[in-house]
C-alpha cells in the first residue's frame, strides 16, 4: 500500500464530499538535502499537501502553483503539482528561524498566488488567496469556499517524516439530506490529531472519526516527487548565451555551475564539456 496518496471519499446519506492526503516518500524526497527548520517544513508541507488537494481531478492536463512571496524571514514558497499528481517546491529564508511559528511571522505581509495551468489551451488563471487566517488551512478554507461556493474546512499537519491533511466540502443539497449533517461531520473532524493525520491511512484514519456514517472510499491517486535533471535544456540555455559569452565565464570561474533551485541540484560544465556542446554548432555552421 503506497503511503503517497490522495483519495477522495463521500458521505453517501449526507452529501458531502471530502479528501484525504498521507505523503511519506514522495515528500521526504522533496526535503531531500535541504536542510530546512522545522517551521519551513510544516509550512511547505502544509502548502504541498493543499496543492495535491486542489490538483486532484483537474479536467485537463496542466499544473497547480502555489507561491508565496514573503516579506518576513521566509521569502519565497513554491509548490508545483501537475494534473498527474507529480510535485517539487523549494523555500528560501533570508534568516535562521528559530521561534517564528506562525504564518505572520514567517511570511509577513507575503501574499500566496495561486496558479492553474492549461497545457491544452495555453490559458493560466491566477488567483490570490486571502490571508484571512492565522495557518495554511484557514487562508485555503476562506479561499474555497469562496471561489468554488462550497464550504470547506480543512485539517493540514507536516514534519520531516510525512504530511497529512483532511478536506471536507459541503454540496449544495447537503442539508436537504440531513439539517445537522454538515455541523456534525465538521465537529467529529475536529477532533483529529496531527499524529494521526500524518501516519493513518485513509480507510482507517476515516473510521476512527465517522464510525457510524455511511463512506464512500474512492481509488487512490499516487502522487510522485519529480525533478528530472534536464541537462539538454540547461545546454540549450547556455547555446542561447553564446559561446563567446560562455567562454567568458568559464574563464573567470574555471567551470560553470547551474544550480537548479526548485530540484536543489548542481549541473557542472567543465572546459571539455563547453568545446563539446560549442563544436556541434561549429559544425552546422562551417
Amino acid at each position: 500500500m503506497s503511503h503517497n496518496s490522495v483519495q477522495r471519499f463521500l458521505f453517501k446519506e449526507l452529501n458531502i464530499r471530502g479528501q484525504h492526503i498521507r505523503l511519506e516518500e514522495s515528500w521526504q524526497a522533496m526535503l531531500e538535502e535541504r536542510h530546512y527548520p522545522q517551521a519551513i517544513v510544516s509550512l511547505l508541507g502544509e502548502l504541498t499537501a493543499m496543492s495535491v488537494l486542489m490538483a486532484n481531478g483537474m479536467k485537463h492536463q496542466g499544473r497547480i502553483t502555489l507561491q508565496v512571496q514573503g516579506s518576513g524571514p521566509i521569502t519565497l514558497l513554491v509548490v508545483e503539482v501537475t494534473h498527474d499528481l507529480k510535485i517539487r517546491g523549494v523555500a528560501k529564508t533570508n534568516q535562521t528561524i528559530t521561534t517564528e511559528s506562525n504564518i505572520d511571522e514567517l511570511l509577513g505581509d507575503g501574499q500566496i498566488l495561486v496558479t492553474i495551468e492549461n497545457t491544452q489551451t495555453q490559458h493560466h488563471f491566477q488567483s490570490y488567496v486571502p490571508r484571512e487566517g492565522s495557518t495554511i488551512a484557514e487562508c485555503f478554507e476562506l479561499f474555497l469556499s469562496q471561489s468554488e461556493q462550497l464550504p470547506s474546512k480543512i485539517w493540514l499537519t507536516a514534519n520531516e517524516k510525512n504530511l497529512g491533511g483532511v478536506m471536507i466540502q459541503k454540496m449544495p443539497d447537503t442539508d436537504g439530506q440531513d439539517e445537522d449533517g454538515w455541523e456534525r461531520v465538521v465537529h467529529l473532524t475536529t477532533t483529529v490529531k496531527d499524529e494521526e493525520l500524518s501516519t493513518l491511512a485513509a480507510e482507517a484514519l476515516l473510521h476512527r472519526l465517522f464510525h457510524e456514517e455511511l463512506i464512500e472510499l474512492f481509488t487512490a491517486q499516487e502522487v510522485v516527487y519529480e525533478c528530472p535533471k534536464d541537462r539538454e535544456r540547461v545546454e540549450e540555455m547556455l547555446k542561447s548565451l553564446g559561446e563567446k559569452e560562455v567562454r567568458k565565464i568559464l574563464e573567470e570561474q574555471g567551470e560553470i555551475v547551474i544550480h537548479n533551485e526548485i530540484c536543489n541540484f548542481h549541473m557542472r560544465f567543465n572546459e571539455a564539456d563547453i568545446d563539446a556542446l560549442f563544436a556541434e554548432n561549429n559544425d552546422t555552421l562551417q
